[in-house]
Formats: C-alpha cells, sequence, structure tokens
C-alpha cells in the first residue's frame, strides 16, 4: 500500500513519495510524542535523520521520553516548517520504536548504525565520526503510519 493510499484525507496536499523523502532528508529538528505512566502527553524536540524507510533518534537515556518509550514504545512525530498558512508543509510518522544498540552509546562496533551514526555526524555536527558522549542512545522509528501535508499546493490548483 502506497502513502497516497493510506492518506485518504488532504489527498491535494499531501507530499508525493519523492517530496516526502526530500522534505524528511533535508530537515533536522522534530517533536515526539509519547505517553506518560499516568496517560498524559509528552512532546520534546530532537535531532534526527531519515535512511529512506526509518527516522533514527539519538536521545538522552534519562529523558523522561526514554523512560515513556521504554515503558511504550508507541511515538508520533512531527517533522514541519513553514510561517505563513499558504507555506506551511510537514509529516507526522507513527508508530512503534526500536532500541538499537547499546545503552548508553559508547560507540562500540554495531553494523546496524554505521549508516544512521554517519548520516547524522555529517548533518548535525558537520563531521565525518559520531561522536558518543555516552549519554545518549539510539531509537529507530519504521513508520507503520505517515500523513503529510504541503499547503503551498494550493496555491497552485
Amino acid at each position: 500500500m502506497t502513502v497516497a493510499q493510506r492518506q485518504r484525507r488532504g489527498r491535494r496536499i499531501m507530499m508525493t513519495p519523492g517530496e516526502l523523502e526530500a522534505f524528511l532528508t533535508t530537515q533536522r529538528t522534530c517533536r515526539v510524542a509519547t505517553v506518560s505512566a499516568d496517560g498524559a502527553p509528552h512532546v520534546s524536540t530532537l535531532w534526527f535523520v531519515w535512511d529512506g524507510a526509518s527516522m533514527w533518534l539519538y536521545s538522552v537515556v534519562r529523558s523522561r521520553r526514554w523512560t515513556d518509550l521504554r515503558r511504550d514504545p508507541r511515538v508520533a512525530i512531527v517533522v514541519d516548517t513553514g510561517e505563513e498558512y499558504d507555506e506551511l508543509r510537514g509529516a507526522e510518522l507513527s508508530g512503534r520504536v526500536d532500541f538499537v544498540g547499546e545503552v548508553p552509546r559508547t560507540g562500540d562496533l554495531c553494523a546496524e548504525l554505521d549508516f544512521p551514526e554517519t548520516l547524522f555526524a555529517r548533518k548535525n555536527f558537520g563531521v565525518q565520526e559520531m561522536p558518543h558522549d555516552g549519554r545518549h542512545a539510539w531509537l529507530r522509528l519504521t513508520p507503520e503510519k505517515v500523513v503529510s501535508w504541503d499547503f503551498r499546493k494550493l496555491a497552485s490548483g
């Protein structure tokens, strides 16, 4: 099933697969929504990288977000941009996160992290090799659902 088939509402403004790929590859910041133990929502901001299939988040392991996700791995993540109404565009990705690598991450060899760590280091730190501080670890979201919007398309049609 394609993203277009899954997103029934707002097809006129939804991003094409290529537009969504370009958007997620170039954006840097997302908002991560988790559910706390008492059922209250919690939203926090993180840098991320998109590898073409999954969103990779490098999270502090002593955070409310990490604690929430350890208890309940369901998550919704929003990446968006734009100031004026006709500039708004973004995507919501949802599903369950996986915890990848050691916790906290110290840089032990982990082939599964080679690609996302290289992407993250280049995109967010401007270096070739991922720095590790012993406070963060990796979360991967391979989305079960994606909804996108690009209000700039309203002007063209």
